[in-house]
């Protein structure tokens, strides 16, 4: 049976076909579930993959005698594998792979006596791989990626073995590298990246065949045994991510003649780049970045397939710079990252002999010096350029206007002076601009008004002059990270524009000239996080309209002139209890009095941290007001780097180790929940010790790179206190040059609502009365944020007690939005339309870790 373009439910009628002996109907819309009993006894092949079929596996497949081929991957399957699958003796090929499977690997399956394919990969197996699946004498290929399988590698003592390939990669195997596994003569593919191995890497001279050899993302240690670079078979070699040290041999480009990708990132290998590899003409990826690598970059020049360069945070210098003008000759080149080391010099006019096909250019944190050569602007197809915390000098030059694909431009920390070119304004693709902590003078120029599509603004820290205008930033109306203009001389009054930032989550304009009121339209951008306007000449009151900032973490108005009233004149209406660290320097009943250092400070003013306004709970005639939620920080003085949020720019960049170190490797046991489209895992990030959750998108699945795209879209303006927060998202690629795309939340550490209203979180299980008004209450908040102040009005759509978590502080937050749905309104007012917002498949599913 073959057929192309159905659709439903599988007939039941399948099954009692008794003279059925091929069944083809791979790549289909077919749906429901599979049932197949002894009447189809002389079913030799059955192929249903790439379909939705559903349910779990019928147990009667493993009673078929004559099955050989069974294909049922990417489906919605779950439940256990039929532990009886393998005991016919005809079974040959098993395809399971992209399913939901659970349970351990069928002792009858790895027993199996003909086998000599299978695939199990993506799907969510647990316990041990059985040592007998790795001792047949007739199994070829194992593909078991990508699941929860835990313990030991097992030994091999079946030899002469004829396993060609073996994916073990991204599981939680532990131990030792088994010597014996070098036995395999056959051996054309070892890949156990991401687990948690461990020890050496054995003597491999034996695996003659060897093409690829990933052992990325654990924690070997030690030297690398010799005998890996002596494989002259080798294309790729993935030792990344571990705690291997010693030196690179230095005939290495002669020994690898083949290799084409090198990664060896994130160990703590010493010594020079070796000559010779320069003789790697195969070469297409090289990553030795995170090292302790020294001496001069050698030439690239023979790499004619070099396609990306990573050798950022090392010791490297730049010598002449001939490394650089030997990529001219790499047609295929798209990134280059040198940041981070020890280069220094004039930066060279090669640059602009580099490739038109580069995209990313990154030589952050070294010692260059002199001017951007003019030519730059030949980087037709650049759309990264990082120069930033160099000694660059001069003018910024007018030709980067020709980089009409740049998405971001950071320039920050160097010595550039003179005015910022007009031309700035012809990047109408870009997202990200940091010229923070230089020299330029003069004006904002009225052309960055062109670049709409700004999510980012930092010129902070520089001598920039005039008024700020108001126009340009109704046009920057995408800003919604980071709009940083403080330490520089800016003068007259704030813009009224600024409250059509209605996205933005930082607003740094502190440390100017500015005069007159905090105008109320502030009060328009209700997704501040933080807000600092402190040392400025400013006066009059804050406004009550300031109150709308219902999610505003940080504010800071010290070193002005204002005046205590607005939002806190009627003192019968502002709540502070619960704020130990707030304090007054004006006497203010439930507030103590600052320290005597903070009341010298020159102005002698209340810091006004203002967290969230009071709100009244009206449940019945018992009860009326209820109590006020208040969310405050200190003021903050000093240098300008501590006045800017940095928060919107670091975070975001995170990298694939980052995300794997946060998750111990994508650890089983970090596992909070699983979703169609993606796992959530629970992770620390090293860079501030964070505890988050990060949904890692299972991209093999159909529409799950259109739901990482919409959900991105959807959420990047969804802020308030009262909702899961995003902290970043994290798009790039696997070491094996897959995609990788994740999205990172603040970690929920006190369960969910439905924990609490049942047995699972027992000390909540009689929550009083106040504490149910409280939890109402932030739900409350949410939605009403989601529908009144969101642009276009959200939806949720899918409210329920799992979709309701709680933080360090117990206060309620709502996620879950995959059924969320945005409302635009027809001009006439009277009719609506909705879409989704996150895609099928939803942000996370019931949330609750």
């Amino acid at each position: 049976m073959e057929a192309q373009g159905l659709t439903g439910e599988i007939p039941p009628c399948i099954s009692n076909l008794s003279s059925l002996a091929r069944i083809h109907l791979p790549n289909n819309g077919l749906s429901g579930g599979l049932t197949f009993t002894a009447d189809v006894a002389r079913l030799r092949y059955l192929n249903l993959s790439f379909n939705a079929i559903s349910g779990e596996i019928p147990q009667g497949l493993g009673r078929l005698p004559n099955l050989s081929s069974l294909d049922l991957t990417s489906n919605n399957l779950h439940g256990r594998i039929p532990p009886l699958l393998g005991s016919s003796s005809a079974l040959e090929s098993v395809g399971l792979a992209d399913n939901y499977l659970t349970g351990e690997i069928p002792l009858f399956l790895a027993n199996a006596s003909s086998l000599r394919y299978l695939s199990l990969k993506n799907n969510s197996l647990y316990g041990s791989i059985p040592a007998a699946l790795f001792n047949s004498s007739t199994i070829r290929e194992i593909y078991l990626r990508k699941n929860n399988l835990s313990g030991a590698i097992p030994p091999v003592t079946m030899f002469p073995s004829r396993i060609t390939n073996l994916d073990l990669t991204t599981n939680s195997l532990s131990g030792g590298i088994p010597p014996s596994l070098a036995n395999l003569s056959s051996l054309t593919a070892l890949l156990a990246a991401q687990n948690q191995l461990q020890g050496s890497i054995p003597d491999f001279s034996k695996l003659s065949a060897l093409q690829f050899l990933d052992l990325s993302y654990n924690n070997l240690s030690g030297a690398v045994n010799p005998s890996i670079y002596n494989m002259s078979s080798i294309s790729f070699l993935g030792l990344a991510n571990n705690n291997l040290e010693g030196m690179m041999p230095p005939d290495i480009g002669n020994t690898l003649p083949n290799i084409q990708v090198l990664m060896m990132s994130n160990n703590h290998f010493v010594g020079e780049i070796p000559k010779s590899l320069a003789n790697a003409s195969n070469m297409q990826f090289l990553y030795l970045a995170n090292n302790s690598l020294r001496g001069v970059i050698p030439s690239f020049g023979l790499m004619t397939d070099l396609q990306v360069v990573m050798l950022y945070s090392n010791q490297l210098e730049a010598g002449d710079w001939a490394f650089l003008s030997s990529l001219k000759n790499c047609s295929n080149l798209l990134k280059l990252h040198f940041g981070e080391n020890n280069l220094r010099g004039d930066m060279p006019s090669s640059v602009a002999d580099l490739p038109k096909t580069l995209t990313s250019l990154a030589l952050p944190s070294n010692y260059i010096s002199g001017t951007i050569p003019l030519e730059i602007g030949n980087l037709s197809s650049m759309s990264l350029l990082y120069l930033d915390n160099n000694l660059l000098t001069g003018s910024i030059p007018h030709t980067l206007g020709q980089l009409n694909n740049l998405v971001v431009l950071s320039l920050s920390q160097n010595k550039f002076s003179g005015e910022i070119p007009q031309s700035i304004g012809n990047l109408n693709q870009l997202a990200e601009l940091y010229l923070s902590e230089n020299q330029p003078s003069g004006r904002i120029p009225t052309t960055l008004a062109r670049c709409q599509q700004l999510l980012a603004l930092n010129l902070s820290s520089n001598a920039l002059t005039g008024s700020i205008s108001g126009d340009m930033f109704v046009k920057l109306n995408q800003l919604s990270w980071l709009l940083d203009l403080s330490n520089n001389q800016f003068i007259s009054s704030i813009p009224l524009e600024f409250g059509s930032l209605i996205n933005l989550a930082s607003l740094n304009i502190s440390h100017n000239k500015l005069t007159g009121r905090i105008p109320s339209t502030l009060g328009s951008c209700v997704r501040l996080e933080s807000l600092r306007v402190g040392g400025n000449l400013l006066e009059g009151s804050i406004s009550q309209s300031l109150a709308n900032l219902r999610g505003t973490k940080v504010l800071d108005f010290s070193e002005n002139n204002l005046s205590v009233g607005g939002i806190f004149a009627d003192r019968d209406k502002v709540f502070v209890q619960g704020n130990p660290h707030l304090c007054t320097n004006v006497p203010m009943d439930e507030l103590t009095v600052c320290s005597a250092s903070a009341s010298k400070r020159k102005h002698k003013l209340i810091i006004p941290m203002l967290a969230v306004f009071s709100s009244i709970v009206l449940l019945s005639s018992i009860l009326g007001l209820y109590f006020l939620i208040v969310n405050v920080l200190l003021k903050r003085k000093g240098k300008s780097n501590e006045h800017i949020d940095h928060s919107y720019m670091e975070l975001k960049k995170l990298t694939y180790s980052d995300v794997s170190k946060a998750t111990n490797k994508f650890s089983a046991g970090n596992i909070v929940g699983s979703g169609h489209f993606g796992t959530v895992y629970r992770g620390i990030l090293d860079t501030e010790a964070t505890m988050v959750a990060v949904k890692v998108f299972k991209l093999d699945q159909y529409g799950a790179l259109d739901s990482f795209m919409a959900e991105c879209k959807a959420l990047k303006n969804i802020r308030h206190r009262n909702l899961v927060k995003v902290i970043t998202a994290c798009s790039t690629y696997d070491p094996m040059g897959s995609e990788f795309k994740a999205l990172v939340f603040e970690y929920m550490a006190n369960g969910s609502l439905e924990s609490r209203l049942h047995t699972k979180f027992d000390r909540c299980g009689d929550l009083s009365l106040g504490e149910r008004i409280s939890i109402a209450f932030d739900i409350a908040s949410a939605l009403e944020y989601l529908h009144n102040q969101c642009i276009p009005p959200v939806v949720h759509c899918d409210l329920k007690p799992s979709n309701v978590l709680f933080n360090n502080d117990n206060v309620a937050c709502v996620c879950g939005f995959g059924l969320a749905r945005s409302i635009r309104e027809y001009s006439s007012g009277t009719q609506s339309i909705s879409r989704s917002m996150a895609g099928q498949g939803g942000l996370l599913g019931t949330c609750s870790w």
